[in-house]
């Protein structure tokens, strides 16, 4: 098959992070592009790739070159990643002979307006979803059809000997990993952290925050008003954080909303024990006290309880992250991928949509 994947994103993300994967395992038995807008992004895909500008919605160059790109390489099928790419995407589409499959990471309520059926229903042929918790809300839209929706599921594959960890700074290092935006949470990881910090009465832990985002400055002032600024390190975006994580004893995910996200996925891959919300798909995946702990959002005294049990208890942490390393390598390999994703493609070409 013929496929372009279109990602208009201005900076790296979890969301980009599956177009690497998925566009790596395609691309071995399938041609493969990418229409990209920045260089941070496209810089990282070694398939043919055409930098675009993605401006809005209605850039008509932009949809004139993906209508060309499509012509051209004989597209079967385009996979937009973001929301004014799932427009320009359909549109391109209803020139050609190609069909609109877009991947939707996160949960979303589709609200009943012109819009949306426009966006998700009317432009597009299929839509690609990582968890079943994010098309069972989908489903709630009264225009949405159950078999446009296919839960396809992440792919990810480390090679952990090839990977060298960072030296440690404190003996227990505890690591999390996303945009610094309002709804990853952090400012509830932190004060989960401060409260343990205070209950275990040690400076030996330190708490390692990968990403960059606009509530940064936010953080850092919370967590001098925490007194744990000399604990806690925010490290900026890093191209390359698996030395990190593979330094962690703990990762923490403590989003308010999430898809199923990679950070977790990689943090399995890399020996961690894994704290979590139950955000999105994530409990499709993770049991509770066999592959994570748990934790409900806001509550920051549980928060610390479990940071505090898993400090005291190495070998609950060396059983949590082996069960969670075993069932990611399980479910979410390469050829698990490329198979349901050609699937679903040929089914959809297959349909009326």
């Amino acid at each position: 098959m013929n496929i372009l994947f279109t990602c208009s994103a201005r900076k790296w993300g979890g969301n980009e992070a599956w177009v690497l994967n998925a566009i790596k395992a395609l691309s071995g038995k399938h041609n493969v592009y990418l229409a990209y807008r920045e260089s941070v992004v496209g810089e990282r895909f070694a398939v043919p790739t055409y930098r675009l500008p993605f401006k809005n919605e209605a850039d008509l160059y932009t949809l004139a070159k993906l209508v060309s790109i499509i012509r051209k390489r004989n597209v079967d099928i385009i996979v937009p990643t973001k929301r004014k790419d799932y427009v320009l995407a359909g549109l391109a589409c209803k020139q050609t002979k190609a069909k609109n499959i877009l991947i939707l990471g996160i949960v979303r309520d589709l609200k009943k307006t012109l819009i949306n059926n426009l966006v998700y229903n009317k432009l597009a042929n299929g839509i690609m979803v990582n968890a079943y918790m994010i098309k069972d809300v989908l489903l709630k839209s009264p225009y949405m059809i159950p078999e446009k929706i296919a839960v396809i599921p992440n792919s990810l594959a480390i090679k952990k000997k090839a990977v060298t960890p960072v030296p440690k700074k404190k003996p227990f290092m505890i690591t999390s990993l996303g945009e610094l935006s309002e709804r990853k949470g952090f400012d509830f990881l932190l004060r989960g952290f401060a409260r343990f910090v205070h209950e275990l009465n040690t400076n030996d832990v330190e708490l390692i925050i990968i990403g960059a985002g606009g509530q940064l400055e936010n953080l850092k002032q919370l967590s001098r008003n925490l007194n744990i600024e000399h604990l806690v390190t925010f490290t900026g975006f890093q191209k390359d954080p698996y030395p990190m994580l593979l330094s962690s004893d703990v990762f923490a995910l403590t989003s308010k909303n999430e898809g199923l996200p990679y950070a977790i996925l990689e943090a399995a891959l890399l020996d961690n024990a894994i704290i979590a919300t139950k955000a999105g798909g994530i409990e499709e995946l993770l049991i509770e006290r066999k592959h994570c702990l748990y934790v409900k959002y806001g509550d920051e005294i549980s928060l610390s309880h479990k940071l505090l049990e898993l400090y005291n208890d190495g070998d609950m942490r060396k059983k949590l992250a082996a069960n969670a390393q075993l069932t990611v390598e399980k479910h979410f390999s390469p050829e698990i991928m490329e198979q349901k994703m050609v699937s679903f493609f040929q089914k959809i070409q297959q349909g009326n949509n």
